[in-house]
């Protein structure tokens, strides 16, 4: 399993883990998820769309959700996507700067 290499970074359980997410009209979309920054005192996560047309990475883009709920066991149970440019760009900042020995995110 890869490590982080920061303490607020939980890397996912395992590689490739996609999870499909729901939107409130039903329509769905399959995501990646690279790993979670505690950030603030809230918590993001990072995903890579994926499609059977367009593998994980292939489109460059990262979609950042904040964790609005947890469940029993303080695990993400639900996701809201962050909207303020601001926020999802120094959120980004933080993750890339906790998984520089993972992820290449050249821009």
């Amino acid at each position: 399993m890869r490590q982080g290499s920061a303490p607020n970074f939980c890397p996912p359980v395992e590689e490739g883990l996609t999870i499909v997410f729901e939107d409130e009209q039903g329509e769905q979309s399959e995501l990646e998820f690279l790993g979670l920054i505690i950030h603030q005192d809230r918590r993001y996560g990072f995903f890579f769309p994926v499609s059977e047309d367009a593998p994980a990475g292939s489109s460059g883009e990262i979609v950042v959700l904040e964790v609005t709920e947890l469940d029993e066991d303080d695990q993400p149970a639900a996701f809201e996507l962050v909207e303020d440019e601001s926020i999802a760009t120094e959120a980004y900042e933080v993750f890339r700067e906790a998984t520089k020995d993972l992820y290449d995110f050249s821009d």
